[in-house]
This record gives structure tokens, C-alpha cells and sequence, in this order.
């Protein structure tokens, strides 16, 4: 009896994913390059799981049955180009290929095109919920070749997580690179949630002088609300964990945040559509500074600490205004990340549904949150809504949490707490409603020293004005 799908890769995610498709009922092929893992991993299947153990990929190849479905879960960069080398000659057309690692959209793309010269339908899929998601249900967002979708539909939508609706967390999302450009994204809305949790968590902990036992109470007690999710639920969980000796574990860690940069990407794209994704982008500068634990230390002595004094104001009033800050920031950071996909959906020709996005992460994945069917239901209202921030609930959110906000970034600044994910959020939210920017003067300078030209807001046409000569302004051919 042939396998229904092949698994390359026996790492976490690999074994987990292969488990997960084969308590589903179907009959997993497994390979590893390390062909001893191959054996481990059949130890340890269960009774009533189908595998197929494979020493090479000719075994896997044959084990398959037609049209051969192979789903890569190694390691993203030259490694799946090899891993692709070294399986083609034992495919044919109509075979299709699955990445299921954190690749970057355009190495998808390339090899998207690469592979349709021979006949294999490739797709990038975009994988969310990390060891656990894997085993028992992750957020997945398949993009590519969409003649694959047919084939591999059942399989993965059985696999993914399900919303609280029962709705399976696994749509395709679109053409070449859009299912692991969705996932970047993802992942870059997770950076800047988790810096957001930090921020409110440190401005608590050093500004207010709160002990772990009571922040653990204070998010346990937010993700009850509108910060529901699984984030505000995981950092109860940390604060509440301790040392034999009693110290919670979270003052053991070493505050140097490690990145593997999906973050970075995201910010780079973001620059290179023009994105102001101010948030996400503090969020991965603020790892940056956190690596820098050497030279913060070095500069504490120099620069001094100044650590603040006993907090002595209304602590109610502060926690209030951090939980409300942190709403309104977490929609800003969200209200970013789609902005991003809108460009590229229009940049790159995918047609992207946002709202179904937003439904995709509502289980199984890292940033899943109550809020996200908010998310889908703006969309439902105004499919083609430009920034979450204009659609009525949002709007509405934004401008009741404002006052906690302002209260919060002034408390940061007071109690020497940096806040930058916070403070980006702030200003992008001032800026974007902002009817009258200081870019005019920006446009005056840059005519000044380089001719750059400018537009008028009273006329139409380029100007430019003869600054260090007698003023005259000349209108000058687009």
C-alpha cells in the first residue's frame, strides 16, 4: 500500500507534523538525511499510525503514491535547494513539492518558477504554532503553484488547528511567494506583540515595583478581556515559574533576546514598499539593543542608571492605563502588519483575502488572539479597507484607550522605563490622523541643498526655488 504523502525532515516540527498527519489517518512516508533518525523515529509511532521508513530518496519516491506529495521540513536557505536537488531526479511531472519551513518569499518564488520548467507544482507554506501547533494542529498558510491546492487541500485543512467555530486554520492564500510572505508577516506582528508584553511587564515590574506573583495575576486576569490570547496566557504561565531557591525564573534569564530573522525581513520589505511599519521595527531594533548586554553594561556605569524612585501614585489608575495602552498598541501593531501585506498583495499581483488571514490565525498559531475575528469581521464590512484604524470598531478602540495610553508612555518616561514599541505605536497612530505633517519642511530642504523639487499644495506641478540666489520659485516638467 502506497503512502498518501511524504515527510523529509525528522527534526521537532518534522516529527510532530508527520505524527499529526498520520493520527488523521493517512499513510506517512518519512525520510531524514541522518537515515538513523529515520529508525528512532518509528521506535517511538504509535500503534495505530501508518508510516513507511525511507533510506533514500529513491525508497521515498517509490513509496509515494501518484501524484507524489512531499512536504520538506528542513532547515530554510541552501539546504532545501539541496534537499530539492537531490529529490528531483526521482519526481515527475505533476509531483508536488511542499516547503513547509520559514523560507524567504522570494527563494519560493525562484524555486516556484524553477520547478514549473519541470512539471512540479510547488508550494510555500507558511507553518504557525511552532512544537506543540505541529503535533496537534498549526496555523497553515499555503501559497504557490494553486493547480497543487486540490491535491493537498484535505490533508492539511485535517491537520490544522480549529477555530473556536470549527473552522479549520488552513486557506490557500495565493500565488508565488504569498503563502510565506503571510507567514513572515506573521511573524513580524509576533515580534512586536511580544515586545509590547515586555514593555507593559518591565514598566510594571521596575516602574510600579510589582513581584511576579502579582503580574502573573494581573495577565492571567487580561487574557480574560480584550487581550485574550495566547501570548498575554503564556507570560502568566512564565511569571508564576521558579528557581528551586524561590527566584522566579524569568529574573534568571539573561536579558539578550536572540532573533532568526523573520523579523528582520519583514522590516527590510516593509522599507522596500515604503510601509511606515514603525512598530515592528522597534521591535526588532529593541532585540538588537538587547544582544548589546556587554556594552548596556558598560554604559550603566558610564551613563548611570538612575533607576527611579518608590512609585507613590494610584497604582490602579496606572494599571488601568498600561492594559489600555497595550490594547490600543496591539491594534496599531496588527493595523501595520496588514498595511504590509495590502502593498505587496497589490506589488506582487496576489489578490490577498485578508479577512480569511485573519481567520487563519485565530488557532494554532503564536499570535492567535479573541480579537482576530474583529479583524475578519472589518474586512467582511469593507473588503477593500485600507488600515484597520479607519474601520468604525477600531477607530472606536483606538480613541477610548488614547487617555491610557498618553498616561502610560509619560509614566515610561518618568520612571526611566524605555517603551519604544509603545511610543512607535503613539506616534504613528498622531501622525496618521494627522491631517497637516512637517514633511513640507523636509521638501523645502531637500530643494534647498539638492534641487530635489517640490509640489505646492495650492497648485498643481513641480517647483523649485532658486534658494540662495534672489527666492524666485520656477516651475519645473514632471
Amino acid at each position: 500500500m502506497q503512502a498518501d504523502i511524504g515527510v523529509v525532515g525528522l527534526g521537532v516540527m518534522g516529527s510532530n507534523i508527520a505524527l499529526n498527519i498520520a493520527d488523521h489517518g493517512y499513510r506517512v512516508a518519512v525520510y531524514n538525511h541522518h537515515v538513523e533518525r529515520v529508525q528512532q523515529f518509528l521506535a517511538q509511532a504509535g500503534p495505530d499510525q501508518a508510516f513507511v521508513g525511507c533510506e533514500s530518496y529513491a525508497e521515498l519516491a517509490a513509496a509515494l503514491g501518484r501524484p507524489r506529495i512531499v512536504l520538506l521540513m528542513v532547515t530554510a536557505g541552501s539546504v532545501v535547494d539541496l534537499v530539492i536537488e537531490q529529490l528531483l531526479p526521482h519526481l515527475e511531472p505533476g509531483d508536488i513539492l511542499i516547503d513547509g519551513g520559514n523560507s524567504f518569499y522570494q527563494d519560493t518564488e525562484r524555486r516556484l518558477a524553477q520547478l514549473a520548467e519541470r512539471g512540479i507544482r510547488f508550494v510555500g507554506m507558511g507553518i504557525s504554532g511552532g512544537e506543540e501547533g505541529a503535533r496537534h494542529g498549526p496555523s497553515i498558510m499555503p501559497g504557490g503553484d494553486p493547480e497543487a491546492w486540490p491535491h493537498i487541500r484535505e490533508i492539511f485543512r485535517a491537520i490544522a488547528a480549529r477555530a473556536e467555530d470549527g473552522e479549520p486554520c488552513c486557506r490557500w492564500v495565493g500565488r508565488g511567494g504569498a503563502g510565506h510572505y503571510v507567514k513572515m508577516v506573521h511573524n513580524g506582528i509576533e515580534y512586536g506583540d511580544m515586545q509590547l508584553i515586555a514593555e507593559a511587564w518591565d514598566l510594571m515590574h521596575r516602574g510600579l515595583g510589582l513581584e511576579m506573583d502579582a503580574l502573573a495575576e494581573i495577565f492571567a486576569r487580561w487574557n480574560q478581556g480584550v487581550l485574550s490570547s495566547y501570548l498575554i496566557e503564556i507570560t502568566a504561565d512564565i511569571l508564576r515559574l521558579r528557581d528551586p531557591d524561590g527566584t522566579p525564573r524569568v529574573l534568571r534569564i539573561l536579558d539578550a533576546a536572540g532573533q532568526k530573522g523573520t523579523g528582520r525581513w519583514t522590516v527590510i520589505e516593509a522599507l522596500q514598499l515604503g510601509v511606515p511599519l514603525t512598530l515592528i521595527g522597534e521591535a526588532v531594533f529593541a532585540r538588537a539593543l538587547s544582544a548589546r548586554k556587554a556594552e548596556r553594561l558598560r554604559a550603566a556605569e558610564i551613563l548611570g542608571e538612575d533607576p527611579p524612585p518608590p512609585f507613590a501614585g494610584d497604582r490602579e489608575a496606572a494599571l488601568d492605563a498600561i492594559h489600555d495602552a497595550l490594547y490600543a498598541a496591539k491594534i496599531v501593531s496588527y493595523a501595520q502588519g496588514f498595511m504590509q501585506m495590502r502593498e505587496a498583495s497589490r506589488a506582487h499581483d496576489w489578490d490577498l483575502a485578508f479577512g480569511d488571514i485573519a481567520l487563519l490565525w485565530r488557532a494554532g498559531c503564536i499570535i492567535r488572539s479573541r480579537f482576530l475575528n474583529d479583524i475578519a469581521a472589518a474586512f467582511e464590512r469593507d473588503p477593500g479597507l485600507h488600515n484597520l484604524l479607519l474601520d468604525d470598531f477600531f477607530a472606536q478602540a483606538v480613541r477610548d484607550a488614547q487617555g491610557g495610553w498618553r498616561r502610560t508612555l509619560a509614566l515610561g518616561i518618568e520612571r526611566r522605563i524605555p517603551l519604544p514599541a509603545l511610543g512607535a505605536a503613539l506616534a504613528f497612530f498622531d501622525g496618521y490622523r494627522s491631517a497637516v505633517l512637517p514633511a513640507n519642511l523636509l521638501q523645502a530642504q531637500r530643494d534647498y541643498f539638492g534641487a530635489h523639487t517640490y509640489r505646492r499644495s495650492d497648485r498643481e506641478g513641480s517647483f523649485h526655488t532658486h534658494w540662495t540666489g534672489d527666492g524666485r520659485e520656477e516651475r519645473v516638467d514632471d
